[in-house]
């Protein structure tokens, strides 16, 4: 029996535009079908063989179980790189590609080798990477409380021929900040939704990524924005820069903070969907 891909394609893609809708439905198909069979176009006249149909099925059953599609690959994209990911780390977001494109912006046509940093909460990798990736001569480093988590942000590095300095580290215990050297910018997409807003995420977030990146206390929603900001505060070199990404509701607040700590030029910018989302800040 053969499988045409061409009728599987446009099968799978009506199985989820009840889920998705018809466009993202579109999207998610030529995904699967370009990361799982290495197909990037249409595929006309092709035939997918035995195994390829049952991944087929297998990946299939999976999304429609409400899986993320890319813990489903076991891979997303991120910057025009791809990234290895499972349910040990977060799924890169297109806000934090954002947020790497202003880092990289502001230090845009500055002479690379001279420049240092450091990219807290790593989990994937996938910020430490991609800054890796377009400022080979620059160092770069990346921490994370989780030792799975490293253990894919290591592999990424590998996958994308980049050398990043990862290191086991609980930003929350001063004691550790010793260990760290100075840096040109320090960037943080830091656990910030609170957990009386667990039950607004949804299902497809709660039941598959890790709440340890997530969430964080109602009694101190800032806790991390306000640890990271006194780090870097030792931390950062003359004229250094701290970029976070934040949620829409509290970033007024994560501003204030900044005031407080000392910090002057504080830009908050928003994302593609007109959301509170970065901030910039120096000494």
């Amino acid at each position: 029996m053969s499988h045409p891909a061409a009728e599987l394609f446009n099968a799978l893609e009506d199985a989820l535009v009840p889920l998705h809708g018809k466009r993202e439905s579109k999207a998610i198909t030529r995904i699967i079908f370009e990361d799982a069979f290495n197909w990037p176009q249409y595929p006309k006249d092709k035939i997918l063989s035995t195994t390829q149909f049952e991944q087929y099925l297998f990946i299939v059953d999976q999304i429609l179980r409400g899986r993320p599609l890319q813990y489903v690959l076991g891979q997303a994209h991120f910057y025009g790189l791809k990234f290895k990911v499972n349910p040990a780390v977060l799924i890169p977001r297109p806000e934090t590609e954002e947020l790497v494109d202003w880092v990289l912006n502001t230090f845009r046509g500055l002479p690379q080798g001279n420049f240092t940093f450091l990219d807290i909460g790593t989990g994937s990798g996938c910020i430490p990477v991609s800054i890796k990736k377009k400022r080979p001569a620059d160092e770069v480093w990346g921490i994370d409380v989780s030792p799975e988590a490293l253990e894919v942000a290591a592999e990424n590095a590998q996958l994308n021929q980049t050398q990043v300095q990862f290191k086991l580290l609980d930003v929350l215990d001063e004691q550790n900040w010793a260990l760290l050297p100075v840096f040109d910018a320090i960037i943080s997409n830091p656990p910030y939704i609170p957990l009386r807003e667990k039950e607004l995420m949804p299902d497809s977030v709660l039941d598959h990524e890790p709440e340890l990146a997530l969430f964080v206390s109602d009694e101190d929603p800032l806790v991390f924005y306000r640890k990271i900001g006194h780090l870097a505060v030792q931390k950062l070199k003359a004229r250094g820069q701290l970029f976070y990404e934040c949620n829409e509701f509290n970033a007024p607040q994560v501003v204030v903070l900044l005031e407080e700590l000392g910090y002057r030029k504080i830009e908050l910018r928003q994302d593609l969907s007109g959301k509170d989302r970065m901030i910039r800040a120096s000494l």
